[in-house]
């Protein structure tokens, strides 16, 4: 079969709404139910209790002594369950956070054609465009959950073992207790945002690709690059066109003055790189003959 299923044109059958079409509870409760989704959510579950135990085997990290010059929140990790939230998000918002943004957004339309089930859905008839707006609100709110779901259970495991108390500054002085949840929830903002861009990229390749495996590694790979070439000094200013320049930004939140202005550069980064991958996602899924 070497022709697109697709019904784009004729009469419309009584009752039949294309806004109707693939509901995004149907979506979400289709994506909810899959194995990969559960696992994810339980490796980001276990990060915290992961970091209590290293931390208790290991020792607190500022009772290790070190290079007093160089303090981080690693330093402060287990001063409160704030700042234990605080660490969680710092060693994971490099790499590991990136993975659940490229595993939802790639593995949504190439997953149907990899199961030869695209064309049984856009033959429904589900229209194109309502198909990939319908995985992508979906992916991006799976992604969310995923970036929420950590720090949450971080609080929560931190105030155990921790307590609750104010958010201690490497730089010295602390934020109150009623500033440290508002801006935890900043921090996790930047970083959904940051990581438009890879979802951008994911949801870009699984247009592109019947193979789901090779639009997350593809986009987890490219995010790699992007991380390699903002380390390359020699590029000077040109490095704040790569949103990883600027993924580590959500530190301004994190003093006792909040500042906007890195921030605010890499959102706008981000989501202008992901708003033009999501419109190349879209305009070529929408020429593509659909044969699996």
């Amino acid at each position: 079969m070497s022709a697109a299923v697709d019904l784009t044109g004729g009469a419309e059958a009584p009752g039949y709404r294309a806004r109707h079409t693939l509901p995004l509870r149907v979506e979400a409760v289709r994506q909810l139910r899959r194995r990969r989704t559960l696992l994810m959510g339980g490796v980001l579950a276990a990060l915290p209790f992961i970091l209590i135990v290293a931390f208790a085997i290991g020792g607190t990290p500022g009772s290790r002594g070190g290079d007093s010059d160089r303090i981080t929140l690693m330093d402060t990790a287990t001063a409160s369950a704030a700042n234990f939230a605080a660490t969680c998000l710092f060693v994971s918002a490099g790499f590991l956070l990136v993975v659940p943004i490229a595993l939802f957004c790639g593995d949504t339309v190439a997953s149907e054609a990899s199961w030869s089930s695209l064309r049984y859905l856009l033959a429904a008839p589900v229209p194109r465009a309502r198909l990939l707006w319908s995985k992508l609100v979906v992916a991006l709110g799976f992604s969310l959950a995923a970036m929420v779901l950590m720090p949450l259970v971080a609080l929560a495991a931190g105030a155990v073992a921790y307590g609750w108390g104010p958010l201690e500054l490497p730089t010295g002085g602390a934020l109150a207790v009623s500033q440290t949840v508002p801006r935890l929830g900043l921090v996790v903002a930047f970083v959904f945002v940051s990581q438009l861009v890879t979802a951008g990229l994911a949801f870009w390749l699984s247009t592109k690709t019947d193979a789901p495996l090779g639009a997350v590694g593809g986009a987890v790979g490219l995010t790699i690059v992007g991380n390699v070439l903002d380390a390359v000094t020699a590029l000077g200013p040109w490095r704040e066109f790569l949103p990883a320049h600027w993924q580590f930004a959500w530190a301004d939140a994190l003093q006792p003055e909040l500042e906007w202005g890195g921030m605010t550069k890499g959102a706008a980064v981000s989501v202008t790189y992901a708003l033009i991958l999501f419109a190349l996602a879209f305009r070529g899924f929408s020429r593509k003959d659909i044969v699996s």
